[in-house]
């Protein structure tokens, strides 16, 4: 059974991804009549009152993917300059919480943000600049360039796209969600494999 935390994806009316809502906020816009269309698995059905005329109670069934009106917010974020904010944790997922220098996994608390090219060497705090670290490699490293610490770096770094971006954000993303996402990314996407993988391993859930 689906916990009531799970997310629902909320696209415009082209189908483009826009953001992750709870049941709550997509229950709203269902009521608001914002819902064009909806696609992808039934996740919860809400029950409301019974009507006097009928005797019957409201249920509405809210699916995994909903696309909504207006395309304005989606359009902004399709910009060829548009960069979605960095944090942490949507960098830790890009890398898939990998150490982007000695190639181990860990968990978030282990890992830190290292700049490829330094701050103090006017190094950028921009998705191109950074990767996943753990703490000991990042220590190891300083205030040097990966030449100058005699490190290989195991992968370049990316600035994602929006639907990337979403991607990035969700959490536990279902099979028929990571599907709709991943038609989104760019053919040469890094995350495609992990999309897939992600695809694969839904099922054992």
């Amino acid at each position: 059974m689906l916990s009531l935390n799970q997310q629902v994806l909320r696209t415009d009316l082209a189908g483009m991804p826009m953001e992750w809502v709870d049941y709550r906020v997509a229950a709203r816009l269902y009521f608001l009549g914002q819902v064009a269309y909806a696609c992808g698995d039934a996740l919860f059905e809400l029950r409301g009152g019974i009507n006097s005329s009928t005797h019957r109670q409201s249920r509405l069934e809210i699916h995994s993917i909903i696309a909504t009106y207006g395309t304005h917010h989606a359009l902004n974020k399709l910009q060829d300059d548009y960069a979605p904010p960095l944090s942490n944790r949507t960098l830790f997922h890009r890398d898939d919480h990998m150490c982007m220098y000695c190639g181990s996994r860990f968990s978030g608390r282990h890992l830190s943000r290292d700049h490829v090219r330094p701050t103090s060497r006017g190094g950028k705090d921009v998705w191109n600049n950074v990767v996943t670290a753990c703490l000991r490699c990042n220590n190891f490293k300083a205030g040097r360039t990966p030449e100058a610490a005699g490190m290989e770096l195991l992968a370049v770094p990316f600035t994602p796209t929006h639907a990337e971006y979403i991607f990035l954000m969700g959490r536990h993303v279902l099979a028929d969600q990571m599907a709709f996402l991943r038609a989104h990314f760019p053919r040469s996407s890094p995350l495609h494999r992990r999309a897939a993988r992600g695809l694969e391993e839904t099922p054992d859930e």
